[in-house]
C-alpha cells in the first residue's frame, strides 16, 4: 500500500521519452498535404516513408481521395432508416449493441 505513489510515478518515464523523441519524428504526408497545403514537404515525407524518389502517384491518390470525401453527403438517422437497403442492417446493429449493454458484457 505504501508503494502506490511509485506505481503512479512510473508513467513519467514513457511520457518523458515521448516528449524528447516527438520533435524528431516526421510529419504525416496526408496532414502536410491536406491541412498545411505544403506539397513539397508532403513529397519529402512520402519519399522518406516509401523509400522511392517518384511519389507523384501517391500525392495524386491522396488528393483524389480528398476530393471524393468532400463530395460525400452525410445522411441523417431518419434518412438511413428510410432506406430499405440498409434498414435491417442498422436495426440488427442497434439490437446487438442494446443486448451488449443489458447483458453486462461491457463490465467484463
Amino acid at each position: 500500500e505504501s508503494r502506490w505513489p511509485y506505481l503512479f510515478g512510473v508513467i513519467i518515464v514513457p511520457s518523458l521519452i515521448q516528449a524528447v523523441i516527438l520533435p524528431f519524428l516526421p510529419e504525416s504526408p496526408r496532414y502536410l498535404l491536406l491541412e498545411k497545403h505544403n506539397t513539397s514537404k508532403a513529397e519529402k515525407a512520402f519519399q522518406t516513408f516509401l523509400g522511392k524518389d517518384d511519389v507523384s502517384h501517391e500525392v495524386e491518390e491522396v488528393l483524389a481521395e480528398s476530393r471524393v470525401q468532400r463530395n460525400t453527403q452525410l445522411v441523417s438517422i431518419l434518412q438511413l432508416l428510410r432506406t430499405r437497403a440498409v434498414r435491417w442492417q442498422v436495426i440488427t446493429v442497434v439490437v446487438t449493441m442494446g443486448c451488449y449493454q443489458l447483458c453486462g458484457l461491457n463490465a467484463v
